[in-house]
């Protein structure tokens, strides 16, 4: 009989040591499930974020409507430090909305004026290279811009293009 009872004992004890082992390998699966299911959660979310964003880039964009070149007529014409002296420059830009583009129409004169003053502060000898004028592009469409946003246009211009360049 005592043997009976320590064998009863013995199996209790393997029995108490198999559950609570069933126990904790139950909860590591459902740990590593739950942690695969945030991660896929988070991992998929940021594919919709992403093609929502797409979506409202697509919008605006259809938003915008063709593209309009103005001209700035007549050409830029400044006299320059150094040698050369005398710089004319024909420049378009490019606007995407019908509101802006009278909104440069209606502003010319104070565009102009800020524009002149920008390339008079430019010398001949830093422009003969194309990443000279490619800077200058882009400083011009600064000024530009700044000049819109201070006047409270309805947008931005998108871009600006030499359409002659002549120094002398």
């Amino acid at each position: 009989m005592a043997n009976e009872e320590a064998s009863e004992e013995l199996d209790l004890g393997e029995e108490k040591s198999g559950k609570s082992k069933l126990i904790i390998i139950i909860a590591i699966v459902a740990v590593l499930l739950i942690g695969g299911g945030l991660a896929a959660f988070f991992l998929l979310g940021g594919e919709e974020e992403a093609t929502e964003e797409a979506a409202a880039e697509e919008q605006v964009e259809e938003e915008k409507g063709p593209a309009q070149y103005l001209d700035f007529k007549p050409p830029f014409v400044v006299n320059m430090p150094g040698r050369p002296s005398l710089l004319q420059i024909g420049v378009s830009i490019r606007v995407y909305s019908e509101p802006m583009a009278e909104f440069i129409r209606h502003n010319d004169p104070m565009i102009r004026h800020h524009l002149l003053d920008l390339l008079s502060t430019k010398d001949g000898k830093s422009l003969k290279t194309r990443e000279a004028k490619e800077a200058l592009q882009a400083e011009m469409l600064e000024a530009l811009n700044k000049v819109v946003k201070e006047l409270e246009g309805p947008g931005e211009v998108d871009g600006i293009f030499f359409t002659s360049f002549v120094m002398q």
